[in-house]
């Protein structure tokens, strides 16, 4: 599997339109619209395991989408609406599958498990899981349901992962999903634009981080 920088800091916007022009014709046969009064903005895995180049799971990518998910997360706090972090820690009772596709775990105790500091997870939620998906195990459909979200926006790594599994699921429990093409990153282009693909088909609706900063402040 080849690893590579798709989205740079000097790239990232310029192919992250090409990739919404990509599935622009999917993505319009639906009329959702992003609320900016009853969406949560879910921040998937934002962990050292996958940002530090030192890591064998550094996904090169990631470092592009930080600054756009810090402005996501600055938009969402202002307006007042729900900030959730995930944190990936597994132990050997619940790593399940985990441990046989994976050449490691990510432990609670491993400084590699702390989410960026570049990002700052106090100003919202964090929720621990220890599946692709964010709702299997976890007490996040609660979260949602407890504070009135219909929506819920998605970033954070690894797209074709962590990100499109919790998209799925939130989709079948019966939230609108909305997917950052710019606001996501894996390890190569040919997974992001998988997901996105599969995405706009079935299940949510691809949009670039400006767009969704502009509907939170409508």
């Amino acid at each position: 599997m080849t690893k590579e920088y798709y989205f740079t800091p000097d790239s990232i916007e310029e192919k992250s339109l090409d990739m919404l022009n990509d599935v622009k014709g999917l993505k319009q046969k639906h009329s959702l619209k992003l609320s900016g009064e009853h969406s949560a903005l879910l921040v998937l895995d934002m962990q050292r395991y996958f940002l530090e180049e030192s890591s064998h799971a550094f996904v090169p990518s990631a470092i592009a989408i930080i600054p756009g998910i810090a402005k996501l997360i600055g938009a969402f706090s202002q307006k007042g609406l729900p900030v959730i972090f995930t944190r990936h820690l597994n132990t050997d009772a619940d790593a399940g599958m985990m441990s046989v596709w994976w050449r490691d775990l990510i432990r609670p105790e491993s400084p590699a498990s702390e989410i960026i500091s570049e990002l700052n997870s106090s100003s919202g939620t964090v929720v621990e899981k220890s599946q692709y998906d964010a709702f299997y195990g976890t007490g996040l459909e609660g979260i949602l349901r407890e504070k009135g979200i219909e929506q819920v926006v998605i970033c954070g790594v690894m797209t074709h992962l962590c990100c499109e599994t919790t998209a799925r699921s939130a989709f079948v429990r019966g939230f609108e999903v909305f997917f950052t093409i710019d606001g996501t990153a894996t390890y190569n282009e040919t997974f992001h634009r998988a997901t996105l693909w599969n995405a706009a088909h079935g299940f949510a609706v691809p949009m670039l981080i400006e767009e969704i900063v502009l509907e939170c402040d409508s």
